[in-house]
């Protein structure tokens, strides 16, 4: 299996397939798996973290970087797997830091072939460049899991707040959102070609993380998305310890959706991201290049900011911000 470095790492085996049957029990394993080829004929490889407990449990995928562009996810899962003692664990964590290796490099949201991996789960076996990669990502990886928390961000010229998409209606995705500690918390069936979608059709409990920015790490979210999977663990019953939720409920929205302008120019969005603004609210200004006023946005109903654009050059048709509606109780 692996071999120690001079700096008292373990030093990751390459494989073509994940074998969780194998990995011996009380012990973390690393791996470069292999997914698929690049043009020379080289491979083009994952990393991926496995701790196994001493006893038999559920078990736990965690991914991210889906997005190339989509960072703060990583540290969350180095951290959690570096904290994790496999003898005191009952299951197995499968960590996957990196899922959309190409794009990472590149520093891109999309595939080399410039689509979007989370919209075409699960992949095609005969498919196209994307879509093989899916594919084998996802057989080779996604099937083992029980669960699984897909950690995301914003995409690029857009800022999010920390917020859970999550099927509310299922009892075990709604548990598993409520304990994320998140700021707000949207109610959204999965849909087909997401990789939530594809493993809640795997039967396999998935939400999503929206955990802050793009191409940065923020250490506030971090630190919050780390104690929020430590609490979902102490719930499976997979380590022990105290659940610690935070201060505030997060708010729960029945339903979200973004605002766009309909014509171009220098965009400012007013409100902040977690902030409640009410119906008629003026949200967004449009100025022209020459700095005249041409239009104002205003909130079509009371809701919460969950995300919002900040590139100010905006043509017709772009995003203003994403607007949660808040459940009433």
């Amino acid at each position: 299996m692996d071999t120690k470095t001079n700096v008292g790492e373990w030093e990751p085996s390459f494989v073509k397939e994940l074998n969780l049957e194998e990995i011996p029990p009380g012990t973390i394993r690393r791996f470069w798996l292999q997914l698929v080829s690049d043009g020379m004929g080289q491979p083009i490889s994952i990393p991926v973290i496995v701790a196994k407990g001493i006893r038999s449990g559920p078990v736990l995928g965690l991914t991210a970087a889906v997005h190339g562009d989509e960072l703060n996810g990583i540290p969350i899962i180095q951290r959690m797997l570096k904290e994790i003692d496999p003898t005191r664990l009952k299951g197995t964590i499968v960590g996957i830091p990196v899922v959309n290796n190409p794009s990472y490099f590149r520093r891109k949201r999309r595939f080399i072939d410039g689509r979007d991996l989370n919209h075409i789960m699960p992949g095609k076996a005969d498919g196209n460049v994307s879509e093989v990669y899916a594919y084998r990502f996802f057989q080779r990886v996604v099937r083992h899991f029980e669960y699984l928390l897909d950690l995301h961000t914003a995409s690029a010229g857009r800022v999010n707040s920390y917020y859970i998409r999550a099927d509310l209606k299922e009892p075990v995705t709604r548990k598993m959102a409520m304990l994320q500690n998140a700021q707000i918390v949207v109610h959204n069936p999965p849909y087909d070609g997401t990789l939530r979608g594809a493993a809640e059709s795997h039967d396999i409990h998935a939400i999503t993380l929206e955990v802050g920015n793009p191409n940065t790490f923020q250490k506030g979210y971090i630190r919050t998305g780390l104690t929020g999977i430590h609490n979902f663990l102490i719930h499976l019953g997979m380590t022990s310890g105290e659940i610690e939720l935070g201060d505030n409920l997060p708010i729960i929205c029945d339903r979200s959706y973004w605002m766009y302008t309909d014509r171009g120019g220098i965009l400012t969005v007013l409100p902040q991201v977690a902030e409640v603004v009410e119906k008629d609210q003026v949200v967004a200004r449009i100025h022209n290049v020459f700095g005249d006023l041409v239009k104002e946005y205003i909130a079509p109903e009371k809701g919460i900011v969950i995300g919002k654009s900040v590139s100010p050059i905006n043509q017709s048709g772009g995003r203003i911000l994403h607007l949660g509606i808040i459940r009433q109780t």
